[in-house]
């Protein structure tokens, strides 16, 4: 019996060896090769467009109401002045920033022809054109950052500045009463 279960358990152990030497899965040759680091595919370009599209119609929404939102600042701002509060910080950050957000509406406006020709692509954003794709992104690609270097500074300044005015005017804490 002992003779028997060695050679049975030998015989299982040879097999799992002769199986772990061959690999499991067959390997298939690649249809196209995968494409060189930094190329652009037409699933990437049209990625890329549609992220585009979405940031020009949230900025749109941003350039809208910017004179209610500037207004509505300068309200608060008054408000604290009246209070007695020191807001020359915070009316320089905000006029930097309404002549920053008025310098950069014509780059703006310039992005919607690039939007509206959408060269390389059709109305569903699909690449019709590899080369006027890329030339389109790159162009919607260029604007933005002009609209970015023109505004975001300004815009973090005013933020940082909103942020010491709340931190210097904190409202003193009351003591709370303790409960029985």
């Amino acid at each position: 019996m002992k003779n028997i279960f060695k050679k049975l358990v030998l015989a299982v152990v040879t097999a799992a060896l002769v199986f772990a030497a061959f690999p499991v899965t067959s390997a298939f040759a690649a249809d196209d090769p995968p494409p060189a680091k930094g190329e652009l595919t037409t699933e990437r370009l049209e990625r890329i467009w549609a992220r585009q599209l979405r940031m020009y119609e949230r900025l749109g929404k941003a350039f809208e109401d910017t004179d209610a939102h500037i207004a509505k600042f300068q309200e608060r701002i008054d408000k604290a002045a009246e209070n007695g509060k020191d807001v020359s910080a915070l009316q320089a950050a905000l006029d930097a920033y309404e002549s920053a957000l008025k310098a950069a509406k014509p780059t703006y406006n310039s992005i919607n022809g690039i939007v509206t020709s959408h060269q390389g692509f059709d109305e569903n954003g699909k690449v019709t054109d590899a080369e006027q794709a890329k030339s389109t992104v790159e162009q919607m690609r260029t604007k933005m950052q002009e609209i970015k270097s023109t505004v975001g500074d300004s815009f973090k300044a005013l933020r940082e500045a909103l942020k010491a005015f709340r931190e210097a005017n904190k409202p003193a804490e009351v003591p709370k009463e303790r409960e029985r």
